[in-house]
């Protein structure tokens, strides 16, 4: 991440709903659990004791069951709901015990908030009501509207800004929603099951829309969702919430790959595994080639220690430049050559190490095994199909 200090910092939060509040956190603080809580008080255990934090940049979601406590949690950030105990703080902040005035302030300048149900003013048009935060702040009329023309811009809305809600699709609506929430600059959006209430395939342009303006802008996001599938595909990393409480919090990889417990195990078993897992986790380390440096000899060497049939040759760089089988080295050595680059096959297949590996199924079809490669283009390992194949199996 950009920052090692945390932008967000959760600890110790508690909330809990009904008017016997402080009793009932003496009975959750002596071990009783949500049932014993309503049944002994009539409150209810929201959020339970909950610590994490979220880093500057990071796209964090928080996800679980209707109930889980998930839009609890994110409502506590911005005090649109009042914490029973514990602390947040943002940028050191602890806005858990701030005064009312200084909250107001922040979400007015640091925190913004996408609402499930977009939350426009149906009688302002797309250009108003994408300027309502700036205009709240106090922001002159001029520099307001530049301001929400360029955001409008960034979601591809630009040719929409005179007209009423009304007048847009779902997924309009709701880019309008994440535009508004953009033009205030605040450095961390809060999204409650933002795209919950759109059709699957809007839904999904809604997601790469999301990750496509994260990849520019670098936001501080907490996403709440009740789908495993949307929060793996767009979470840099994932709390799964139960009961009020933190089961597990880890990268989408993990959570697929180390589930804490049975409940994470059921929800991520229908899970496709080519989407989430990642070249990197499984590459196959091997020890390449250095053009000039190493013979044929040494080739065929390297390749009977390491049990390979190919094996890939990088530059000074350790970029791969070509890929050579045991055959043509046999035969090369057989001819009294040893110049590997007249028996390198310069046509080879290649993919980043943080790629999906259903972006590799394609690559197969050259029969070699796949270079895998850093963000630098140095040479990490290889991967074979049978590598791909076990990590996607179920078993």
């Amino acid at each position: 991440m950009k920052n090692s200090e945390p932008k967000i910092r959760i600890e110790n939060l508690i909330k809990i709903y009904g008017e016997k509040s402080r009793a009932a956190l003496q009975m959750f603080r002596q071990g009783g659990t949500r049932d014993s809580i309503l049944q002994a008080t009539g409150n209810v255990l929201g959020v339970a004791d909950v610590s994490l934090s979220i880093n500057q940049g990071e796209l964090f979601v928080v996800m679980g069951l209707s109930g889980s406590g998930k839009s609890t949690l994110v409502r506590c950030i911005n005090r649109l709901i009042n914490p029973t105990s514990g602390h947040i703080y943002i940028d050191n902040e602890d806005v858990a015990h701030v005064e009312e005035k200084r909250m107001r302030e922040i979400r007015r300048t640091k925190v913004s908030m996408v609402f499930q149900r977009f939350g426009l003013f149906p009688h302002k048009s797309v250009i108003e009501n994408v300027e309502y935060g700036l205009q709240v702040q106090g922001v002159d009329k001029a520099t307001r509207r530049q301001k929400v023309l360029s955001t409008l811009e960034v979601v591809s809305l630009a040719q929409w800004a005179d007209y009423l809600p009304s007048s847009l699709s779902g997924g309009m609506q709701q880019r309008v929603g994440l535009a508004r929430a953009l033009a205030t600059d605040a450095e961390v959006l809060l999204m409650d099951e933002a795209f919950s209430a759109l059709d699957p395939l809007i839904r999904r342009e809604m997601q790469d829309e999301l990750l496509r303006l994260q990849k520019r802008l670098h936001k501080t996001i907490v996403f709440i969702s009740h789908d495993i599938q949307e929060a793996l595909k767009i979470g840099d990393r994932i709390a799964v919430m139960k009961d009020g409480y933190i089961v597990q919090v880890g990268t989408p990889e993990e959570l697929v790959t180390q589930p804490a417990d049975d409940y994470i195990s059921a929800f991520t078993q229908d899970v496709n595994r080519a989407q989430v897992l990642k070249t990197g986790s499984i590459t196959r380390q091997t020890t390449p080639l250095i053009l000039g440096q190493d013979s044929t000899q040494v080739a065929l060497e390297q390749m009977l220690a390491q049990e390979l049939q190919q094996i890939y040759v990088v530059d000074q760089h350790r970029k791969p430049i070509g890929i050579v089988s045991k055959k043509t080295l046999t035969t090369a050595l057989d001819n009294g050559s040893e110049d590997i680059m007249q028996v390198m096959q310069t046509d080879f297949p290649k993919i980043q190490a943080s790629s999906n590996l259903e972006h590799t199924f394609h690559l197969y079809r050259e029969r070699l095994p796949i270079a895998v490669v850093d963000a630098e283009g140095k040479f990490q390992g290889i991967l074979e199909p049978s590598d791909v194949l076990d990590s996607i199996s179920q078993s």
